[in-house]
């Protein structure tokens, strides 16, 4: 099989994996903002589930490191690609969706009052 076919399979899963790795964050995230907001809407103390709060910071930290480990994994293929002599990117069409495509941005406005 052509390298470069090989390369471009690997390269799509590698985008999904980052995708699911980012998706996974951003989730977690919001979760967390959620908890934080709940404990609030039902005016209970901050000690509350404070261990499941401290579990969810360590579920945010370990999918930081797995995105991290991942753009290792992605510059890491990049070089082996280029060790394999393969030279082509891959065309629009296989390319993963831009970052600003997965994930609807919220846009905050700031201007001076008073």
């Amino acid at each position: 099989m052509e390298k470069a076919f090989v390369a471009q399979r690997v390269a799509k899963k590698l985008f999904v994996t980052e995708a699911a790795v980012d998706g996974a964050l951003a989730e977690a995230s919001e979760l967390m903002s959620e908890m934080l907001r709940a404990r609030k809407d039902v005016n209970v103390s901050m000690v509350f589930a404070d261990e499941a709060a401290v579990k969810m910071v360590e579920a945010i930290k370990a999918l930081s490191d797995a995105r991290t480990a991942m753009v290792g994994v992605h510059n890491e293929l990049n070089e082996a690609k280029l060790r394999l002599g393969i030279r082509t990117t891959m065309n629009g069409e296989d390319k993963p969706p831009h970052p600003h495509h997965m994930v609807e941005v919220a846009q905050t406005t700031m201007r001076q009052t008073g």
